[in-house]
């Protein structure tokens, strides 16, 4: 079939078909993603070129091999995922140098040059979908297709990683199934000044792997804007771009060197994170604009595998949704003994349900999990009686108070009060500052002035709030780094009487942090704050060898601060039980 402005793409149309009968259920995002491509075949400017596909499925089932060196059959949603990146073609209008003649000297004529639409495609999908092999195939094809001298990398959270997708490659050339491949593996690589008919053409060396007929070459990249910057891949691959703690915008770093090459791609893959708020997150919002069609992109190709809602783990006949491979790649009794496990571990199963099933949620195998940092009903404690724990040793950009008000039965009320400068707020990456607009809307994130907050300034807010709310403090918890200001003030102010001081250590945070620990999982601490359910969102902590345990501050942008606050302030009222009474 030649170029087509009308056709359905022929795997595309195959998988359309069986979701309309009902055969394969697919998530929201997906639905979004197949009007998307319903557009592209009603758009008159775009066309359909079906040979390049089966070009990439001949050539992927002819020559290449799976890791452990069988035969290599194409998946359906290999074939509707790399139909989208090599199906569709635009034309546009360019100026281009024809030499005379003669030889001669030479001018500039207009032609229309055919350019492949798609320069980019993200793929979340769940654990076990060979997403890695998908990488390989796509890498393969443009390194021994490809007749101009490509560079191309792959690039992961560890390099070991990133090997996955060299390791399919390295196997199917030494195991040269195909016509094109025993040509290019024939000779040897030893010579190097003989004829050059007897020597490799295509090889894995200490660079990556060479094809010597093109020039061509594959290697392995640190996920590090760094070393990512400035190159011209024309071809890149991303592995889990969304798993590791990723905080840098890699695909942007690789965009920026990738579209100084004609037709260059970036295949961004991974399974879903658990770690929030990162670049991941903030490119997650773009794509989903762009399924919405809040802005139109059709550049890029979007497959956002996931269930639609937690309901669905329960449902086995929903898990394709999440998995489109489920039962070729990963089979079902997998994912059935990872429900169950979720069920019983608790630890386990914000991982879980991100990995398999496409669900992010907050808190990972932190400290606190999931069901614990939900907040509860609102209550006001005017005129109560609390415990003030205070953590300003992050003083330059963040502060944050709690206040800890025992009730019966063992609970205890929680209030927090946060302070952060306005520099800090505009430094924020988008995900993130959505997040904290929420704090603010809600009270608990106050906005100061200016670049570093000024310790009295705070002091001033908070002794007016303590006074509007009509809390009666009767002891003060304080972390002594850079409290030093604030504690004499408060000290002149209200007395001497229960301030405590709280060094950071374990030695100070074992003990109440597993107390803490206990009081969360009964549900007895009743916080109402988004701010209270983000910071326990965070928390690791770290545990020694005699199993003592201290609050691990790990990232300045990830914020615990609030939780310190009410250690400090549980320390402060352990010591001070008679002042309650």
């Amino acid at each position: 079939m030649a170029l087509s402005n009308t056709a359905v793409p022929k795997y595309y149309g195959m998988f359309r078909d069986a979701v309309i009968r009902g055969e394969i259920p697919v998530c929201r995002e997906i639905e979004m993603e197949m009007n998307r491509i319903d557009e592209l075949v009603a758009d008159p400017g775009i066309y359909y070129d079906d040979e390049t596909v089966e070009g990439w499925i001949r050539y992927c089932e002819g020559e290449l091999t799976l890791t452990d060196g069988s035969d290599l059959i194409l998946l359906d949603t290999f074939k509707v995922w790399a139909e989208e990146i090599f199906g569709w073609y635009y034309f546009e209008e360019r100026s281009v140098y024809e030499p005379n003649e003669d030889g001669h000297g030479g001018h500039y004529v207009n032609k229309w040059i055919k350019k492949r639409l798609v320069n980019k495609q993200y793929l979340i999908v769940g654990r076990g979908a060979s997403k890695s092999l998908y990488e390989s195939c796509i890498q393969s094809y443009f390194l021994n297709i490809d007749t101009s001298t490509t560079y191309q990398m792959t690039t992961a959270p560890t390099m070991k990683q990133a090997e996955e997708v060299m390791s399919p490659i390295r196997t199917s050339i030494t195991r040269s199934r195909g016509p094109l491949f025993a040509f290019l593996t024939e000779g040897s690589l030893q010579n190097t000044t003989g004829s050059k008919a007897n020597r490799v053409k295509l090889a894995s060396t200490k660079k990556g792997i060479e094809n010597f007929l093109t020039g061509s070459l594959l290697e392995i990249r640190p996920m590090s804007i760094d070393k990512l910057q400035g190159m011209r891949p024309k071809s890149a691959t991303i592995d889990e771009w969304l798993s590791g703690d990723v905080r840098e915008d890699v695909v942007g770093a690789i965009e920026q060197g990738a579209s100084k090459v004609d037709d260059w791609l970036i295949v961004a893959v991974s399974s879903e994170g658990t770690v929030r708020n990162g670049s991941g997150d903030t490119i997650k919002m773009e794509l989903m604009k762009i399924l919405k069609g809040e802005y139109r992109d059709i550049h890029t190709s979007i497959w956002w595998y996931k269930l639609d809602s937690v309901d669905e783990v329960g449902q086995p006949e929903m898990w394709l949704k999440a998995n489109p491979n489920l039962g070729k790649t990963v089979s079902y009794d997998t994912y059935q003994r990872d429900v169950e496990r979720a069920e019983n571990a608790p630890a386990a199963r914000n991982d879980i349900l991100a990995k398999r099933f496409g669900l992010p949620m907050e808190g990972y195998t932190y400290y606190f999990t999931y069901e614990e940092t939900l907040p509860h009903r609102k209550r006001e404690y005017w005129q109560m009686p609390c415990s003030m724990g205070g953590d300003l040793s992050r003083g330059d950009d963040f502060c944050a108070f709690t206040f800890l008000f025992p009730l019966s039965g063992g609970a205890f009320g929680v209030k927090t009060r946060a302070y952060i400068s306005e520099l800090t707020l505009m430094k924020l990456p988008a995900a993130l500052r959505i997040k904290y607009d929420q704090f603010i809307k809600e009270g608990s994130v106050i906005v100061m002035q200016g670049t570093v907050l000024d310790t009295m300034l705070v002091y001033e807010d908070l002794d007016e709030y303590i006074v509007k709310c009509g809390y009666d403090v009767r002891c003060f918890g304080y972390d002594p780094y850079y409290a030093k200001e604030f504690v004499e003030r408060w000290s002149s102010e209200n007395g001497p009487f229960g301030i405590e001081k709280v060094p950071q250590g374990a030695k100070t945070e074992s003990v109440p942090l597993g107390e803490l620990k206990k009081l969360s999982e009964e549900r007895l601490l009743l916080f109402d704050e988004q701010v209270m359910t983000f910071c326990m969102g965070n928390c690791i902590t770290i545990e020694d060898t005699n199993g003592n345990r201290k609050l691990y501050k790990k990232r300045g942008d990830q914020k615990i601060d609030t939780v310190a606050a009410m250690m400090d302030a549980y320390i402060a009222y352990k010591l001070n039980r008679d002042a309650f009474e």
